[in-house]
């Protein structure tokens, strides 16, 4: 058996030689895989580390259940206005902690909404339609059913599968919309939430297509685009806020080049019909899916968002 030294010394050894082939000696071909400044990395290891700062709004406030919080409130206060800046958006949800657990909190969010106003004692029901890339089409895990949006969607009960139609592609490029058989597809299933984002992007989403088709309708679906690829290239790649996408959400250590946290954005200006969708967002953030929201990377969060906003161009 190994001495307790000869395991410490081994295993940095090994750490050693791990961050110099990773670091110094390879390019690494994985865009989800980056190496973010040292700055950046410096805080993921600072003392907000091993912290905590749960905090909810109550009555209009927002209300901290830990004592000591007042750096780490001002430090995700900060980080929210940079992103904001970064996206030219109302609202900014830092506490999700991957791209995953960020559209699983619009998922929950959005069946919370849509059961605001059901009869006292009535069930909850689940999305009763939802339109999104396939997965064999470039389209990512998190929004597929056996993904974070498990459990979120009603099933078929001839066919035993959750109500998911795919985006139509064209016939010679299946990573591509045909936005000539979208229209008819939105208009004769009107889905409740439509779900851009890829793992493989090779063009821009039919965000706007899609805004113009749906936009007069009388519930109209929300418009979500994961990022999680293209994060870092917002404004660049595509815009979709401007576009009329309703919610956007992503990883933040991909094209962004942070610490691995996740992030969901959108205009949800008081006095706007999706407003309590908004708020039912947050509150499956915090408490409906984080306790510890990982207080380092959200430091290196705000260092990354300062960097990404002063060098983005």
């Amino acid at each position: 058996m190994s001495s307790f030294y000869e395991k410490i010394h081994n295993l940095s050894q090994k750490i050693i030689e791990n961050n110099n082939w990773r670091q110094r000696e390879s390019f690494n071909l994985i865009p989800s895989e980056t190496t973010p400044s040292p700055l950046v990395k410096m805080c993921e290891i600072s003392d907000p580390s091993g912290r905590y700062a749960e905090h909810r709004t109550m009555k209009g406030e927002e209300i901290y259940f830990y004592q000591g919080t007042d750096f780490i409130r001002d430090v995700e206060e900060e980080a929210r206005r940079e992103f904001q800046r970064f996206f030219d958006c109302t609202e900014v949800e830092l506490r999700t902690i991957s791209g995953q657990m960020a559209n699983e909190v619009v998922f929950k969010g959005m069946v919370r909404f849509l059961n605001r106003d059901r009869p006292q004692g009535k069930p909850m029901r689940k999305m009763k339609l939802v339109m999104n890339n396939e997965l064999t089409k470039g389209g990512h895990l998190s929004s597929q059913p056996m993904g974070a949006l498990f459990n979120y969607v009603e099933e078929d009960p001839e066919t035993g599968k959750e109500y998911v139609i795919n985006f139509p592609v064209l016939e010679e490029n299946p990573y591509k919309a045909d936005v000539a058989k979208l229209g008819e597809i939105l208009d004769k299933h009107k889905p409740e939430l439509v779900v851009f984002g890829k793992s493989m992007f090779l063009y821009q989403e039919p965000v706007k297509f899609v805004h113009d088709v749906v936009k007069d309708w009388e519930a109209p679906p929300v418009i979500m685009y994961d990022m999680a690829h293209v994060l870092g290239m917002y404004g660049v790649f595509q815009e979709p806020i401007a576009e009329g996408a309703n919610v956007i959400t992503g990883s933040t250590h991909k094209t962004f080049f942070g610490p691995q946290r996740g992030i969901v954005a959108g205009n949800f200006p008081k006095g706007s019909p999706l407003r309590k969708l908004w708020l039912d967002i947050k509150g499956r953030a915090f408490p409906g899916s984080t306790s510890n929201h990982h207080l380092g990377t959200l430091l290196a969060l705000l260092m990354a968002v300062y960097e990404i906003n002063e060098f983005k161009e």
